[in-house]
């Protein structure tokens, strides 16, 4: 089965396709063409993805490419591996087109559904300030030597993280 043609939604939530799992230093990304994931390029010399990172099959970002989502929960996965999620909220960015523009091109915030430790977890607001900083850099950090100039627009919450993904 082609993983970006996955249904987006399961009961409850909707599926996170993971492509760079946690402690990765390799940006890693599905290639459609090939029908697999494969290497991206390699993140800034002493970066690492801080949880899962991947995509929600079957939706569609202002850029173009399947919207963005990091899976918050203190362990790692695999390449290939679908998580049934939820939303806690979105960072909101923008960044160069390639075209002389801006785009959004903003990253879901997900807790896993099966995930005793996070229950509690209800939006973004209940991830430490610190941690959301920290994510924030690290997505401005990882694409320091890209031509992509990101700025950050904010977090919000569920209710947009919904809208993002159609619903």
């Amino acid at each position: 089965m082609r993983l970006d043609r996955l249904p987006p939604r399961t009961e409850g939530g909707f599926h996170v396709v993971v492509e760079s799992p946690r402690g990765s230093a390799v940006k890693l990304a599905l290639d459609p063409e090939l029908g697999c994931i494969a290497v991206s390029r390699p993140l800034p010399l002493g970066l690492v993805y801080p949880f899962d990172w991947g995509f929600v099959p079957g939706t569609k970002g202002p850029d173009g490419d399947p919207v963005d989502a990091l899976v918050y929960w203190e362990v790692a996965t695999f390449p290939g591996v679908v998580v049934p999620c939820r939303a806690l909220g979105v960072l909101q960015l923008e960044q160069s087109d390639g075209e002389g523009g801006r785009q959004r091109n903003d990253r879901l915030l997900a807790v896993p559904l099966a995930h005793p430790r996070g229950g509690e977890l209800r939006t973004f607001a209940d991830v430490p300030a610190r941690v959301r900083d920290e994510l924030a850099l690290f997505f401005t950090s990882a694409v320091f030597f890209e031509p992509k100039d990101p700025r950050l627009l904010g977090w919000a919450g569920p209710e947009a993280a919904e809208a993002l993904l159609g619903g």
